[in-house]
């Protein structure tokens, strides 16, 4: 049960027009080979894109790491994602979540989800299910987890 004072909390956020939910991934130094993959296979349109040596703080820059991605934002649909080199282990860790890509059609499902396949690994094969003509599941080369699906 709520107690008024999260009711209060939840009414005041849930009123703020203004608060996007936007995911923020981290490629551990693959971060521009994966935006560039996602422009050629989804149609990603890169809005910023900031490496670490144009920080103005050097000490944000890891030895070797200055031409790698400390921050970019790009678009895929009406949707914006973040992502980063992050620390550029070369370890990235996308486990717990996945990215739901809805599309307009079953052509547009089996396109977007062949081109996220290849080299991926597929977790539910596209198919015609009781809620969409298309909905499958697969891991990208990154390992970035995608759910496609038609709209009814």
């Amino acid at each position: 049960m709520k107690t008024t004072e999260q009711n209060k909390t939840m009414n005041a956020t849930t009123n703020n027009k203004h608060e996007v939910l936007q995911p923020y991934l981290f490629f551990d130094g693959r971060c521009e080979e994966a935006v560039e993959f996602y422009r050629k296979t989804l149609g990603a349109e890169v809005e910023a894109l900031t490496r670490f040596k144009d920080s103005p703080d050097p000490s944000m820059c890891a030895p070797g790491a200055g031409e790698k991605v400390m921050h970019t934002s790009f678009r895929i649909g009406g949707s914006t994602v973040m992502a980063s080199d992050g620390r550029c282990s070369g370890q990235p860790n996308f486990q717990g979540f996945a990215l739901s890509l809805t599309v307009p059609g079953p052509e547009d499902a089996d396109r977007a989800f062949a081109a996220l396949a290849k080299e991926g690994q597929v977790q539910m094969p596209l198919s015609t299910t009781f809620f969409s003509k298309r909905f499958g599941m697969v891991a990208d080369r990154f390992g970035v987890s995608w759910m496609i699906y038609v709209a009814p």
